[in-house]
């Protein structure tokens, strides 16, 4: 009869899963999903495709997002530098052989048509955090210089593309992470300026 008693309930039993989220992110990003769709309902509802793509895709998006945070942070960090390396490749394979729509050469078709500076979106704040965690406690004036080439060589590739706000996004999310590492905010505003 005890045995019945002491078995953990459905909650119990999946609450480990959920230990690692942000309470307060989430219930942002939902409100902020919410919003969109309530704005896309309200300008044109068109027979309701969109709105069900939209509400479709935000619920894969969620799921990725469940099944990414459940990856230890130090399985994420061992793929930095492959992700990173990999992006850089397919940038300068985009610039050599790139597929060229309305004057921008930004996509590759490698058996599918992919657009490589997605990639970067994802492996520039990965590889900043490698970086800086493998020098942590003794972070030099060269360091920083180095983690801002990271970001310029793709950044470069990327505008070349022509593609300014993606390029931009590449750049602010690195640094960001080279702020964060310790890099002086007077430093990096004159950059953000120019």
């Amino acid at each position: 009869m005890s045995v019945a008693f002491d078995k953990p309930s459905w909650w119990q039993r999946i609450k480990p899963v959920f230990q690692g989220f942000d309470l307060p992110l989430i219930c942002i990003v939902v409100f902020m999903c919410g919003l969109g769709l309530v704005n896309m309902y309200s300008v044109g509802f068109d027979n309701g495709s969109r709105f069900v793509d939209q509400s479709r895709n935000m619920m894969l998006a969620a799921l990725m997002l469940f099944l990414v945070a459940q990856v230890p942070p130090q399985r994420l960090m061992a793929l930095a530098v492959p992700l990173y390396t990999v992006g850089v490749i397919l940038l300068v394979a985009t610039a050599l052989f790139g597929i060229t729509k309305k004057g921008a050469t930004r996509w590759l078709n490698v058996g599918m048509v992919i657009q490589p500076s997605e990639i970067l979106k994802i492996a520039m704040p990965l590889m900043l955090a490698w970086w800086f965690q493998r020098r942590e406690g003794q972070l030099r004036g060269l360091d920083f210089a180095a983690a801002g080439g990271l970001v310029l060589l793709p950044a470069a590739f990327i505008l070349k593309q022509p593609d300014l706000g993606t390029a931009m996004l590449v750049m602010s999310s690195g640094l960001y992470v080279i702020f964060f590492a310790g890099l002086n905010w007077r430093l990096i505003v004159p950059v953000l300026v120019a």
